[in-house]
């Protein structure tokens, strides 16, 4: 069976709600095995929604349409996918029953407009909401089903699992979808790309590329009859995307960097700290945001002044006037400064300039330190992009650099690439 989806919204098309509920209905469906081929979005036009509707039912069998079941003038879908259909539109006196009920329960007068949500293409089923006032839809159109949920995301979630995709996996003949992600760093998703040109298949299994904030994901998937067919399918391609990439490799499916850093921390007893100047603590967040994390995470200090690198991290002034704030030598004093200062076995620094404007160096160039039990180093990286992108990539590149010390690697262990000191 293949499904469509379409987001309904002239906010979505301008950018002021970001489409979360595309994402939510692309995951449903992967989960539950069915295809899902193509997916759009549409302004609240009558016109551009009943041809959306009628394009998608020539090339699917069945439709999620979400958004615009409303009380208000700009909410339309029930008109267009009436229209669309070549259908009347019908009125429930039982919902209006309901709906009268729903206000009432809550002590509140309810506003004529809302028994606009009682209204629904002829020989359309209601689905009633357990969250909200507007009822989903569900209508056969010959071979094909079209289903209308609300766009609020809390109650298109209860619909699509209450009635939508236990309906779809009943209608078709849907199987196992196994996704294996495969998490690098230290390549760019070209250089990945060539070095697993000859194992690419856009068949069964396949793979794709996902370039995410410095990251690099590998995503194997296979469609199988059970769980163990699509794992015994996945199971030799990932081997040789693994013996392929080697230690660019760094986790599996869930696995961020920020976990497998606390893993390693947990695992020799270190705890960590960070010394954060162009990132303003963004390093911390990444580590805090990961339950159990203040079991090794010490604490961190956003020396964004030049006076507080050498009031609380104990940089020395000469130090910063022959190098400069932006370097090295300053970002290992940084490092090793954290850790004294907050009583740490690992200390994460970092300083650069960001953006928009240039301190000291061009916009881009970032360094980190790390100091460890056994080293402190430091490494500087030229970052394309805006101030939001260069902090995020330098983020992620702190982590990873930790990530690699306390493995004992630095940057593959390529001594040229990094610098002990």
């Amino acid at each position: 069976m293949i499904v469509e989806a379409i987001t309904v919204g002239t906010e979505l098309l301008y950018g002021q709600t970001v489409n979360t509920n595309a994402a939510t209905i692309g995951r449903r469906l992967a989960d539950a095995g069915l295809d899902h081929q193509h997916s759009s979005v549409v302004g609240d036009d009558h016109g551009r929604m009943v041809d959306a509707i009628r394009l998608a039912m020539t090339r699917a069998d069945a439709l999620i349409i979400t958004g615009g079941l409303g009380p208000t003038q700009d909410d339309i879908t029930r008109e267009a996918i009436a229209a669309a259909t070549d259908r009347p539109i019908e009125f429930s006196d039982d919902y209006a029953d309901r709906l009268r009920h729903w206000w009432e329960r809550r002590g509140r007068a309810m506003p004529e407009s809302n028994l606009k949500q009682a209204e629904y293409p002829q020989g359309a089923d209601l689905l009633e909401n357990p969250k909200g006032t507007a009822p989903g839809i569900r209508l056969e159109v010959g071979d094909t089903v079209i289903y209308a949920v609300p766009g609020v995301p809390v109650e298109l979630e209860i619909l699509l699992d209450m009635y939508v995709i236990g309906d779809l996996r009943d209608r078709s003949d849907s199987r196992v979808v196994l996704n294996r992600v495969l998490r690098t760093y230290g390549e760019s998703e070209s250089k990945i790309g060539e070095l697993l040109a000859d194992l690419y298949d856009d068949g069964n299994p396949s793979m794709a590329f996902l370039a995410s904030a410095a990251e690099i994901k590998v995503r194997l998937t296979a469609k199988a009859a059970t769980t163990e067919a699509a794992e015994a399918m996945v199971a030799p391609l990932q081997a040789a995307v693994e013996e392929r990439l080697g230690s660019l490799v760094f986790g599996l499916d869930d696995e961020t960097v920020e976990t497998i850093l606390l893993r390693l921390a947990t695992a020799r007893g270190w705890s960590i700290a960070t010394a954060e100047s162009a990132t303003g603590g963004l390093v911390a967040s990444r580590i805090t945001a990961i339950p159990g994390a203040s079991e090794v995470f010490r604490g961190s200090i956003v020396a964004y002044h030049e006076d507080i690198k050498r009031t609380q991290l104990g940089v020395d002034a000469d130090l910063i006037a022959e190098h400069g704030v932006v370097s090295e030598p300053v970002a290992i004093a940084m490092a090793d400064g954290v850790a004294a200062a907050l009583g740490a076995d690992v200390g994460v620094s970092v300083t650069g300039s960001a953006g928009p404007d240039p301190q000291e160096r061009p916009v881009g160039t970032m360094v980190i330190g790390v100091h460890t039990p056994d080293k402190t180093m430091a490494r500087t990286v030229s970052l394309p992009g805006d101030r939001e992108r260069v902090r995020t990539y330098t983020t992620t590149g702190a982590l990873h650099l930790a990530r690699l010390a306390m493995s004992g690697e630095w940057w593959h262990g390529d001594s040229k690439r990094g610098r002990w000191v």
